[in-house]
């Protein structure tokens, strides 16, 4: 590691100590370096390498690998700050992010073996992107219908199987990899395992061209008896499911994040257009009616970042959450969309093409009531909880 991101991981836990300096000083970074480049990102679906580089440098890629291995030592809840500020100006970098800390780093540190963390948390805090992989085409909702299948030869394990919609694909260079080693015994079967970009008989397939996150990548990996060694088993063997589940209900309070974040994003656009655009003799922020809808949209943005609070809160807290994590990002995913087709109705003609800000994140809003667990699943999450 080097001593720029030395010094960044040590400014990283100093900010640490004052949590709106933390969360500010993310913002004017993505504000000074991000914001210049979110229209160009968009169109070339593309994250530039040097930009993913000062996301490393500014220490935002680690925040809670521990400092003995190069991170920045902080709480989940830093991660879900950062988070936050960065998708208030482009939530394909939030959910790059987003991915590498709440998922991928967080699976680590919980599940990994001291070897597997001393091998690959100080690369995840310094260089290296990681990706999630669970997802396929027939396992969705149904998250544990894989049937990406892991066999035992020798000493190894070869990965046969086919993931789809995988976050950071064409960007990580380290993929946790759910597989069914044992079929017969259903979830129970399920193994998580590393696997490194490069692994004899493991390919990124196609890049999804999506919606919005554009220059999020997200892209199917192929496995054709790709040989892992039993080391890079995380956590145990037939514990996958564990793993996954404990992960992504923490992954959904990032999610919430990802949600707020743009939600402010488009507020803040709305509320300046509106100061600025007059008719009828006046600024529209004249009228009530104008008024009432901005009212209603700072009032969905403030109630989702108590909620993503609460829950992240809890989280580190080592208190019950999972009824808060699917609270959080149901709401926050559903307000996202309001606001930001709010925006659209605000900014009127210009709110519809894309020489203004509104419209991509109004495609950007639509992802959060679907990936990490649709509002749907939430709505049963929570009424199982709540219904005991």
């Amino acid at each position: 590691m080097s001593h720029q991101q030395l010094d960044a991981a040590s400014a990283l836990t100093a900010l640490a100590e004052d949590e709106t300096l933390f969360r500010d000083s993310v913002f004017e970074f993505a504000n000074r370096e991000i914001r210049p480049r979110v229209r160009d990102m968009d169109e070339l679906g593309k994250i530039p390498r040097d930009l993913i580089d000062q996301l490393f440098a500014l220490g935002v890629m680690g925040i809670e690998v521990p400092e003995s291995y190069g991170g920045g030592g902080a709480t989940f809840f830093h991660s879900v700050l950062a988070v936050e500020a960065l998708s208030r100006v482009d939530p394909s970098i939030g959910v790059l992010v987003d991915v590498q800390n709440t998922l991928v780093i967080n699976a680590l540190v919980r599940w990994g073996s001291d070897d597997l963390k001393r091998r690959y948390l100080p690369k995840l805090a310094a260089n290296t992107i990681g990706a999630y992989c669970l997802s396929e085409a027939g396992s969705g909702s149904d998250a544990f219908a894989l049937t990406t299948r892991a066999t035992q030869v020798g000493d190894d394990f070869h990965l046969t199987g086919r993931k789809l919609w995988i976050t950071n694909g064409n960007e990580a260079d380290l993929f946790i990899v759910f597989a069914n080693l044992k079929p017969e015994a259903g979830y129970r079967g399920i193994t998580a395992f590393l696997v490194e970009r490069g692994a004899p008989g493991f390919t990124v397939g196609k890049k999804e061209d999506k919606l919005g996150i554009r220059a999020s990548s997200t892209c199917e990996l192929l496995f054709e008896d790709c040989a892992v060694p039993k080391s890079s088993v995380l956590g145990e063997v037939g514990k996958g499911y564990k793993v996954a589940i404990e992960t992504l209900n923490e992954g959904r309070i990032g999610i919430g994040a990802q949600m707020v974040g743009l939600a402010q994003g488009a507020l803040d656009y709305t509320i300046k257009y509106v100061k600025e655009r007059k008719q009828f003799g006046k600024t529209i922020a004249d009228f009530q009616g104008v008024q009432f809808q901005i009212a209603r949209m700072a009032t969905d943005v403030e109630t989702s970042r108590l909620l993503v609070y609460n829950a992240a809160r809890l989280r580190d807290a080592r208190k019950p959450f999972l009824t808060e994590a699917a609270m959080c990002k149901l709401v926050s995913s559903e307000a996202a969309e309001r606001v930001t087709s709010l925006a659209v109705n605000l900014y009127g003609g210009y709110g519809f093409v894309k020489d203004y800000p509104v419209e991509k994140l109004y495609r950007d809003a639509k992802i959060g009531q679907i990936y990490e667990g649709t509002s749907n699943m939430q709505l049963m999450t929570i009424a199982k909880q709540v219904m005991g």
